[in-house]
Formats: C-alpha cells, structure tokens, sequence
C-alpha cells in the first residue's frame, strides 16, 4: 500500500457523494393519462435512469408484468374503494393477494402494500375499514408465505396533524388518535413496517408565500429557522414537516417506527394563482430534494434516520381533474422527454447544480411556518375550496354528503331558506360545504380535495348574495 492510499480513503470518506446508502428515491407512477407509453417502454426508462423503486395507485396486471425481471422494487396499492370488501371479508383479502402479489412476487419484487390513499380525507367515508383492511391484508400475505418479504402499510396526508408547528409541537388529530392512529402504529410496529407519509411543501409555500422564504422551501441555502420547542435549527420545510410526524409519534410513544415518503413533489406549471408553481422551482425542489436524500442522513430531530422518499409523479397528467398544477407534477412528458434536467442517482449528483437561486439575507427567517397539518393561514389573505363542476355529480354529492355529515361542515346556511340555499345547484351548495370543512380543519394540506370535486382559489366565491366564511 503507498501512502497516497489512505489519504484517497479519507478523502472518499469525506466526500459528500460517498454516502450512496444514506436514502432512496423512488418515483410514483400514475396513470391518469391517455398519452403515456407502454408499461414495457416506462420500465426501460426507469431503468435507464436508475431509478430503482416504483409506486402505482393499484395493482395493474399489464404493469407488474412489466416489471418482471427488472430489479425495481415495487409498491402496490389496495384502493379506497376496496377497503370495505377488504376490512369485511377475509375470503375477499385473500383472493386480492393471490391475484395481485402472489401471482407476480417474486419475480416482479413488490416490497409493499398500500392500504388505501389518504383514507382520511376521502369522502367515501372509509376510516373505519382501514385497520382491518390492513389486518386482513397481512393475514392473507401470511398464508402465501410472504409476510416476511412485503410489508403493509397506508399513506397518510399531512392533514392528519392536528398542530405541525413547530414541527416539536407536532400533534395527530384528537378524534383520530384512539380510534385509527394507535391501532395502526400499534400494527406497523407488530409487523416491522414504515408509516407512509405524502408531504407537499408546495401546498404551504403556494398558500402562505408572503411569509415563507422560497429558498427555505426549494430547499436552498437560507439562514433557517430555530424550533423554540427544541433548539433544533430547519434549514427546510421539509425537514420541517417529516419531523412534525416524528413528535407526533413520540408524543404517543412510538419512537421506534420510522417512516417512509410516499408522496412529494412540485408542480412546473400551475394556473395564475398557484403562486411558485413555475418550471424553475419543480426543477430546485425535486433537484435539491434528491441531492438532500442521496447524500444526507435524516432529519434534525432523527439523524440516524435514512428516508426513502417517492417522489410524485414520473410523468405529467392530462386527464386528471382540478388546477392546472395537478396535470404538471411530472418528470417526463409522455414522450419520455425530461421534463427539466435533474439526475435520480448519486452518480449523476456529481455534475448537479441548482440553477435557481434567489436572494438570501439575515433577516429573512420564517416567521409564520405552516400548522394545521401542512398550511397555514396567510397574514395578508385568505385561501378558498371550491366544487370542480367538471368531476361530475356523484363526486360532488358524495363528497357534499361526507362533508355536511362525518365532516363536520356547518351546512345550515345552505338548507332551504337559509342565506345560501340560492342558487340551488350541487356546484353551489357542495362548494360552500366543501369551503366550511377547508376552514374549519384550518385550511391544511389535503383537506380541500374531496376525491378530485374540489380546489384551492384564492378570491372569495360567488355564488348569489353568499358569503362564504374565511376561518373559524
């Protein structure tokens, strides 16, 4: 050995990019598109692209086929609108399993099970089969031998937090924690599994961009901020967030389950009033966010704790429902062509800069972070939920029935007689219910979608003489 060799080792050591095991990126793959490749030629690109997890909203045969073979590790997904078959039948768990993972496991390495989607905020009102679901779930994994190799798990939005910040401040909704929260940590740690999380830094910058810095948010150099609960110092929002969950966890005492990111993202393109949603930032935030996870351990409050974080989505959209952001969070167009050009690998970090930068100066700290699970209330203005009039009637009053009903929305004012009873259309009634539960759950992230029936605006509805309420 020559002496320059432990000098070389050292310098490896120290390197940034020598810490290729710190995370894993994945990304999610939707397909809510009639542009989009073959799942043959989408398998191609993951690969040349090196990205090695993949997340799908179901299970699709023509999908896992694909995948057979490849070395990408995947996460399939039970539906909300099986979970009641599911939570109710064990013959019906069982049939889904061998049909969907049996059949494909392990030459197609699906790694893990979603259990739904942000069950919380559906308005199919399906809380309650969540747990047994996933029970259900593991059981007819069990049967076939697999429990060992596929872990079950089910996404959870940020609006699960009742407090998030400070992120040491962090809280689950009261009415949330006996009946769902305890029972699913409670099975997580059981089996060894993750609590999935989707976090969207976007959603607090769009509707709070006059007190959160968006260097702060992109994840750019910025003078952070210190967490008065800890002393802990957040150089971004989204460290901010997945620590939020951790103390949530910890305020229950379930320090031993990590987490797993099961949604983020940016959008390049957004309607007027989408405040960031700009080519330039999707490409900062998921750039930076990928060198932040390649390269770095975890979290302030959780160091020790590597995240695997799926980014959201592979591929822009056009069929999906509300603003224009929601069609362009993709990384590629349908014709595989990048999108913006980030690297997905610790090889490809080498050569990466972020091209974008703005201003950074002492005084510019966070000085109203987002709360309420993700968004927070604005100093100089308010946010809105409206009814999307194109998803459709049943949309609408499904989510009108959940919201008025389980939801909690004070629907008074839209009963006949009342101030906004007229017009008496679904759009119209179902947009003022939808606004109601929005402030009442203090307009957190993932609160105003209502299965796709609704979106965030920035000017006061009008709908007749009705005024529709800006917080309670």
């Amino acid at each position: 050995m020559d002496l320059l060799t432990p000098l070389i080792f050292l310098l490896l050591l120290l390197s940034p990019f020598s810490l290729s095991d710190a995370g894993s990126i994945g990304v999610n793959y939707g397909r809510i598109s009639d542009e989009l490749p073959s799942a043959f030629k989408v398998v191609q690109l993951l690969k040349s692209q090196g990205i090695t997890r993949v997340k799908i909203f179901d299970a699709d045969p023509s999908v896992l086929k694909a995948l057979s073979g490849s070395g990408i590790k995947v996460t399939v997904d039970l539906p909300n609108e099986l979970l009641f078959s599911a939570a109710k039948r064990t013959s019906f768990a069982v049939s889904w399993v061998k049909r969907n993972v049996a059949a494909y496991h392990p030459s197609t390495q699906i790694e893990s099970i979603a259990v739904g989607n942000e069950v919380f905020v559906d308005t199919h009102n399906t809380t309650s089969f969540l747990i047994p679901a996933m029970r259900n779930i593991h059981k007819a994994l069990m049967s076939f031998n697999l429990h060992s190799d596929i872990k079950i798990s089910s996404p959870l939005a940020l609006s699960a937090l009742q407090n998030s910040y400070p992120s040491s401040s962090g809280s689950f909704r009261p009415e949330l924690i006996d009946s769902v929260i305890k029972p699913m940590l409670d099975f997580l740690r059981e089996t060894g599994s993750r609590l999935m999380i989707n976090v969207y830094p976007f959603f607090a910058y769009e509707g709070n961009s006059d007190v959160i810095p968006l260097d702060y948010a992109l994840l750019r150099e910025n003078p952070g901020m210190v967490d008065s609960g800890n002393g802990l110092r957040y150089f971004n929002l989204f460290d901010a967030q997945i620590d939020a969950v951790f103390a949530a966890m910890s305020a229950l005492k379930y320090d031993d389950i990590e987490i797993i990111v099961t949604e983020t993202g940016w959008p390049s393109k957004g309607d007027e009033n989408e405040v960031g949603a700009t080519l330039a930032n999707a490409a900062s935030y998921n750039g930076n966010l990928i060198r932040r996870i390649l390269t770095r351990g975890g979290t302030p409050l959780r160091p020790k704790a590597d995240l695997t974080v799926y980014l959201f989505a592979l591929f822009n959209e056009n069929k999906k429902l509300g603003p224009t952001s929601e069609r362009n969070y993709g990384l590629f167009f349908p014709d595989e062509k990048k999108v913006y050009d980030i690297p997905f690998t610790t090889e490809g970090l080498k050569h990466y800069r972020d091209g974008g930068h703005t201003p950074v100066t002492g005084g510019d700290q966070v000085t109203k972070p987002p709360m309420s699970g993700g968004v927070s209330k604005s100093l100089n203005g308010y946010t809105w939920c409206v009814a999307n009039g194109d998803a459709g009637e049943e949309r609408l009053q499904g989510g009108l029935d959940y919201a008025c009903g389980e939801g909690g929305a004070d629907c008074r004012p839209i009963q006949p007689g009342a101030n906004c009873y007229s017009p008496d259309t679904l759009e119209a009634h179902a947009s003022f219910a939808f606004n109601s539960y929005y402030q009442k759950k203090g307009r957190a992230g993932g609160s105003c979608y209502f299965g796709g029936a609704a979106y965030v605006v920035s000017q006061p509805p009008k709908y007749g003489r009705c005024e529709f309420p800006t917080g309670y």
